[in-house]
């Protein structure tokens, strides 16, 4: 370990002292605000006022797909390129750059799925003040109007959105240095529009401020060799209070105003410990909001992948609801509005206006631009047990054999940063982990699985074959004097490769071979990591932002990273099948379109209850923007929490999207068994819960696959006229009809539930007890309690066989709990595939449609050129709020029987016990 830590250097040691020591709060000196972000702090000097651009109507060019149009800087005579397109879906595309770039901006690739396919644009009106513009459906129209530019979208008499109605649009212009010696003529062409030589560049008049061409942070100096770059728009959204999204921030669900503090930050950061409600960047960032309001849901996709900071400002900030009613009572007509501005440092505005306009339409309108969620195998969805770390083959051993003895279900083992050789990624300990085969044949006969992390920091060692192989090719990330970029970071001195270029792409792929990987198995799985990139001596933890991506600086690039490494990752565990299994790989730092590659979990979490509670917002925002297989770490990452925390996360992640625990090195153990026999009992009852309910968790992410919605949703997704649901984010549904209100408090003896929908009503899943819609609920709790509700008019599938895995309960048979409504009817769905292989898309799967109505149960085909079988019957229906039947009768394909049933008048409930129908086949049920 001597000569490891003195090769390490101090600056790593140091950090390392922090991380280590009993001291768990960020350091937010570490971390830029907007002040001390040159840029931000530049651009949030501008005030509202009248915007210097117009639109140079003469310039305008309409073709049958897009508008450009020519827009001028009056203060400097810079013209910008407006491109205006209607996009298919009721998505508008505005695009704006320089016209005559000094070099070439950088423009986002390969995070829109193709290029998004257009409708018509039509001229409806023009004279010198603007152009009106049909947008196609609903009455829709863009105005351009000209002095000062600004850009309308409206319905009708309703203005849905604006742009640059605060005169916040700016653009930095790339130029040379004052203080070079290039020839001031060359410069000057290059400001120079052939047609109207007056107009010239007047940079001469432009204040040179600090920042702008080097800025420090801390002891680091950022070269900025282009210069100042920075772009920003200003959007208005009349009618608007409720904006979400723009992840990760440790927040609320509905977002915040930001006129008393910073911005927003979208910077992927890796920030020890991170503290709560505020908005401070973390280690992934979606430049996606969403609006919402009793009449429209809209979304704002702004690709841009450099810095980006987020105004939100909102006239009804701050008033109370006495002070909204008085508004109403005096006859106040302002209309409340919310105002966001996005700031980045560099590229392009490219911005999607997304129309809705409901919030399934916002999401399919997101997901045709940047995909949908990839469909996760099956034992992905079940229970994982993690730490930093598991110390050797012996100890895997006994923690799973410990699951088995505690009769508690587990799909994945996970392996941290010590399993490794020395930090030396794609390999393992040649003494703790000497048979890595023989380990995972061990989990495999089992039906049990293991993920061991990958990150993205290579330890420069000559006799490191990874190493020597990325060296050689070129491969690493530069810095600015044409060198490999090195940082510190857990092996030391450190190299990054650059997961922008495809060939380093498809090569890392490649490692993942069984041919490459020592080791390695078809049960073995990734965990992407410090994807930030963090680079520990670096600015705010980071890559220095003048480091060279071929001839792209780092600043450009930053917030796509992640997604890259994400992305080679899991094209080469699916590489390594031929193109046949689903691969699963967990990301920490993470972009728009990182839903197409796996699961994102919330970082490094504090076993804290308000960690807990934020877990839901977190993920909540996550899903809005497409990222719907996310996870916190149960029990929380640093410190060690109580037995009642523990044993609350627990009931709280098994009713969230990825179910993971997982530890920091210095924590006491903490597998389930540890805290004595009845908490033991209460964590593996949540866990079963879990493996009961995968049959529904997989349905909702095979349709997160197919629509892009959220699996984890807001109560305003469901219930978009309700404004009781618009700010509610510590309880949601799981699809349609599950309703979760996590025991968050310390101490809890109830909670209060609001269940929504007036005319609806819900069913206790513990207790059958029925609830009427529309009420705040008092529910007293146990230290058993889960607050969970079925929606009447839904049928969920279950399977209540729980096994030591899911692929041990592949064949095992389901459970339909039927939910009725007050008009005695239900509905649902049953979804299943062989689980782990991509053959769904060849239509080998089961999609069966649920529907009880008049007294009928039957389930009919939704794939009926769908191939594949399944052993799985029925064994048992239970239907909720239902009335005694004289007698109950099956009918399939091959005849007619009588069924047993008991009925619980005290409960409504009743129990039809072995029908013993194969789950793939038509059938009807008729209660008489």
């Amino acid at each position: 370990m001597a000569t490891f830590t003195e090769r390490m250097g101090p600056v790593l040691l140091l950090w390392l002292a922090v991380c280590l020591s009993g001291s768990w709060a960020v350091d937010k000196g570490n971390f830029k605000t907007c002040d001390q972000s040159a840029f931000c702090k530049r651009q949030r000097a501008m005030k509202p006022g009248e915007s210097p651009y117009r639109a140079l109507l003469e310039t305008m060019e309409l073709t049958n797909t897009r508008l450009t149009l020519q827009l001028i800087n009056d203060n400097n005579k810079v013209r910008l390129l407006l491109e205006l397109y209607r996009l298919q879906g009721n998505i508008t595309r505005v695009k704006i750059n320089e016209l005559k770039p000094l070099k070439p901006r950088y423009e986002v690739p390969d995070v829109l799925i193709r290029e998004p396919p257009t409708e018509p644009l039509s001229l409806l009106s023009q004279d010198e003040n603007g152009v009106v513009l049909s947008l196609g459906a609903e009455s829709q129209r863009v105005i351009v109007s000209a002095r000062p530019f600004r850009l309308d979208i409206v319905e009708g008499r309703d203005v849905l959105m604006s742009l640059n109605s605060r005169g916040l649009l700016s653009f930095e212009h790339l130029r040379m240095r004052k203080d070079t010696q290039a020839d001031p003529e060359a410069e000057n062409k290059e400001g120079t529009d052939p047609a109207n030589p007056a107009e010239t560049v007047k940079e001469e008049e432009e204040k040179v401020e600090d920042g702008m061409w080097e800025e420090t942070f801390k002891s680091h100096t950022d070269s900025k060799p282009s210069g100042p770059s920075a772009i920003s728009l200003d959007f208005s959204l009349p009618g608007v209070e409720h904006v979400y999204g723009i992840p990760e921030h440790a927040d609320t669900l509905k977002l915040k105003t930001t006129d008393s503090g910073d911005p927003y930050r979208l910077y992927n950061l890796d920030v020890f410990q991170y503290e709560l409600y505020n908005p401070m960047a973390l280690y992934g960032a979606v430049p996606v909001m969403l609006a919402h309001n009793t009449q429209r849901t809209m979304g704002i996709f702004w690709l841009n992948a450099a810095e980006t900071w987020v105004d939100i400002s909102s006239n009804t900030a701050g008033k109370t609801v006495f002070g909204k009613m008085l508004d109403y009572v005096q006859g106040s007509s302002e209309t409340p509005q919310t105002d966001v501005r996005w700031i980045s440092e560099s590229g392009i505005i490219d911005v999607f206006l997304m129309l809705g306009p409901t919030p399934r339409d916002v999401f399919s309108q997101y997901a045709s631009l940047t995909g949908t969620q990839a469909f996760p195998p099956l034992a992905s969805l079940g229970y994982h047990q993690c730490r930093w770390n598991y110390n050797d083959q012996e100890d895997v051993r006994s923690v799973d054999a410990g699951f088995d003895e505690h009769d508690i279900p587990y799909d994945f083992i996970w392996l941290d940063i010590e399993h490794t050789d020395g930090k030396r990624y794609f390999t393992w300990d040649p003494h703790k982990f000497a048979s890595p085969k023989e380990m995972l044949q061990g989990l495999l006969d089992k039906k049990r699985k293991m993920v061991a992390i990958v990150d993205p920091h290579i330890k420069v060692d000559t006799n490191y074959k990874i190493h020597n192989e990325i060296r050689s090719r070129g491969f690493y990330v530069k810095n600015k004097d044409g060198g490999d970029y090195e940082g510190w970071c857990w092996p030391g001195n450190a190299g990054y490769p650059d997961f922008t270029r495809p060939d380093m792409r498809a090569w890392w792929a490649s490692q993942f071979g069984y041919d490459q990987y020592e080791g390695a198995m078809e049960n073995l799985y990734t965990w992407n990591d410090m994807n930030e990139p963090s680079v520990f001596n670096g600015p705010e933890v980071t890559m220095h932002k003048d480091a060279m991506h071929e001839s792209w600086e780092h600043r450009e690039v930053h917030n796509l990273y992640g997604l890259y490494v994400h992305r080679a990752t899991a094209e080469g565990l699916t590489e390594r099948s031929g193109g046949v299994e689903r691969p699963f790989v967990l990301t920490r730092a993470f972009f728009a379109g990182s839903q197409r590659y796996g699961a994102v979990w919330t970082g490094d979490n504090a076993a804290e209850w308000d960690h807990l509670k934020i877990s839901i917002p977190m993920c909540l925002s996550l899903g809005l923007v497409g990222i719907s297989f996310c996870g916190a770490d149960v029990g929380g990452f640093f410190k060690s929490p109580s037995t009642e925390l523990l044993v609350r996360w627990y009931q709280t992640g098994a009713y969230q999207p990825f179910f993971r625990a997982h530890a920091h090195l210095d924590t006491p153990r903490r597998e389930p068994w540890l805290f004595g026999p009845e908490n033991t009992a209460l964590m593996r009852e949540a866990i079963r819960q879990r493996y009961t309910f995968l049959p529904y968790w997989y349905q909702l992410f095979y349709l997160a696959y197919h629509t892009g919605e959220p699996v984890m949703r807001p109560l305003w997704v469901e219930y978009p006229q309700d404004p009781a649901t618009f700010a509610l984010d510590d309880e949601y549904l799981l699809g349609r009809d599950l309703l979760v209100h996590p025991v968050t408090e310390e101490g809890a003896r109830g909670v209060t539930a609001y269940l929504p929908g007036k005319h609806e009503v819900w069913f206790d899943i513990h207790t059958f007890q029925k609830h009427n819609g529309g009420q705040n609920l008092y529910i007293p709790v146990t230290m058993s309690s889960i607050p969970v509700f079925q929606r009447g008019g839904s049928i969920i599938p279950r399977k209540l066989r729980v096994r030591r895995s899911s692929t041990c309960m592949e064949h095992d048979p389901y459970t339909l709990y039927v939910a009725l409504d007050n008009q005695r009817t239900a509905e649902g769905e049953l979804y299943i595939d062989d689980g782990h292989t991509f053959n769904y898309e060849k239509k080998e799967l089961i999609h069966r449609k649920f529907s009880f109505a008049n007294g009928v149960l039957s389930s009919v085909d939704l794939e009926p050129n769908a191939q594949f079988t399944t052993k799985s019957w029925v064994e048992r229906i239970i239907i909720l709020g239902a009335s005694k039947p004289s007698m109950v009768t099956l009918k399939t394909a091959d005849g007619e029987n009588q069924l047993e049933f008991d009925f619980d008048a005290s409960m409504s409930v009743l129990t039809i016990r072995k029908p013993g129908m194969n789950v793939g086949a038509d059938w009807t049920v008729t209660l008489q």
